[in-house]
C-alpha cells in the first residue's frame, strides 16, 4: 500500500464464501481473508456479521474501520444499485429487499458502495488482471453459472437498472436445454457448471475416466470432466467439444455486438487451458465472424485466480471512490 494512500475495505459476498480485503486505490492488498457464508436466515444478523468481517479487515492492518475511506461491497444479483438493496439472491435464504448499504453504513459509520459480483470481477480483471490496459473488455464468469461484466470506453457499462452483462441468458438454442432462470436454451444451460454437472450426472458412462475420478458416474462434475479430457478420455473430449461449440457461439455474438479488444474467461475455461478449450474456441470465433471484428480480438483466461474475490471487492471500492 502506498504511503499516505487512503485505506479502502472490500467485501465479496458469495453464496458459499465471504472474502474481505484491506488495500488501496492502486490495487495493493495489505490483508485479506475468507470464511464460509453460513447464512442464518436472519438478514439483520447476517449483515451484522459482515460488519464484523470489515472490522477484522481494518484490524488486520492495524487500524479501526472508521479510518477507512470507503467500503466496496460485491454482492450477488439481483440488486438495486440506486437504493443499495439486495433483492432476493437464491443462495441467501431470508434475504428479501435487504437494504444492505444503509445497514452497513449505520453499523460502520463510513460510506458503502455496492456492485454486482460479476461487474466487480470484471473491474478486477480489467484493473489488475488479464484485461489491464484494454479500452473495451468483456469478462465472463464460467463457474456455477455464467455471468458477465462489460468495460466499454474504459468504463463499466451497467445498462438499464444495472442489467447489462447478463450474457449467461443469451439464448443459443430457442427451444434448447432448460435453464435455472426458467428460459430454454440459455448459454448458462450449456456452459454453467451447475447445469453441466446435472447433465454429467445423467449421461456419464460408468466405465469412463470421468466416473472413476468422481467416484461414481452420478457424482461427476466439470472438474472431473476437464481432468479426464486432459488425460484423453473419449467421452470427456466429446463433452468438451460440445462445451467449446456453445462457447464459440456465444463469443462470436459478443464479438459482433460489442467489438471488444479482449474477452476474459474464468474458472472452467482457465482450468481447461489452451489446447483443450481456448484454441478451439478462438478458431470457431474466427471462422464465424469477420476478420475486422475478430482479427485482433484476444480471448484469454482470467489471471487473478484465488485472489479474484479480494481484488473484486477492492475494485468495487475503487469504483465507489471514483463515482
Amino acid at each position: 500500500m502506498e504511503e499516505g494512500a487512503p485505506l479502502l475495505l472490500g467485501l465479496d459476498l458469495g453464496g458459499t464464501k465471504v472474502a474481505w480485503a484491506a488495500g488501496d486505490a492502486a490495487g495493493g492488498v495489505r490483508a485479506s481473508g475468507r470464511r464460509a457464508t453460513e447464512p442464518s436466515g436472519d438478514p439483520r444478523a447476517d449483515v451484522a456479521r459482515l460488519a464484523e468481517d470489515l472490522r477484522t479487515a481494518a484490524a488486520a492492518v492495524g487500524t479501526e474501520v472508521s479510518r477507512a475511506r470507503l467500503v466496496g461491497l460485491s454482492v450477488p444479483g439481483p440488486f438495486d444499485p440506486d437504493n443499495g438493496t439486495v433483492l432476493e439472491p437464491p443462495n441467501l435464504p431470508g434475504w428479501h429487499e435487504v437494504p444492505i448499504r444503509d445497514w452497513l453504513e449505520a453499523e460502520l459509520g463510513i460510506p458503502v458502495y455496492l456492485e454486482n459480483d460479476a461487474n466487480a470481477a470484471a473491474l478486477a480483471e480489467w484493473r489488475f488482471g488479464a484485461a489491464q490496459g484494454a479500452r473495451h473488455a468483456v469478462y465472463l464468469t464460467m463457474s456455477t453459472g455464467v455471468g458477465g461484466g462489460l468495460i466499454l470506453d474504459r468504463r463499466l457499462y451497467r445498462g438499464v437498472r444495472g442489467g447489462a452483462g447478463e450474457v449467461g441468458h443469451v439464448q443459443l438454442e430457442w427451444e434448447g436445454e432448460l435453464c435455472g432462470c426458467g428460459l430454454r436454451g440459455c448459454a448458462e444451460a450449456y456452459l454453467g457448471g451447475a447445469r453441466w454437472a446435472e447433465r454429467l450426472g445423467r449421461i456419464t458412462p460408468a466405465a469412463s475416466r470421468v466416473a472413476e475420478l468422481a467416484g461414481a458416474a452420478g457424482r461427476a462434475t466439470p472438474k472431473e470432466l476437464v481432468q479426464a479430457a486432459l488425460e484423453g478420455d473419449a467421452f470427456a473430449l466429446d463433452e468438451m467439444a460440445r462445451f467449446n461449440h456453445y462457447l464459440g457461439r456465444l463469443l462470436a455474438g459478443l464479438a459482433f455486438s460489442l467489438a471488444p479488444e479482449v474477452i476474459v474467461l474464468g474458472t472452467i475455461v482457465a482450468a481447461a487451458g489452451e489446447a483443450l478449450c481456448l484454441d478451439p474456441v478462438r478458431a470457431q470465433v474466427r471462422e464465424h465472424t469477420w476478420p475486422a471484428v475478430s482479427g485482433d480480438l484476444r480471448i484469454v483466461p482470467a489471471t487473478l485466480g484465488d485472489a479474484l474475490p479480494a481484488h473484486a471487492a477492492l475494485a468495487a471500492a475503487i469504483e465507489g471512490l471514483n463515482a
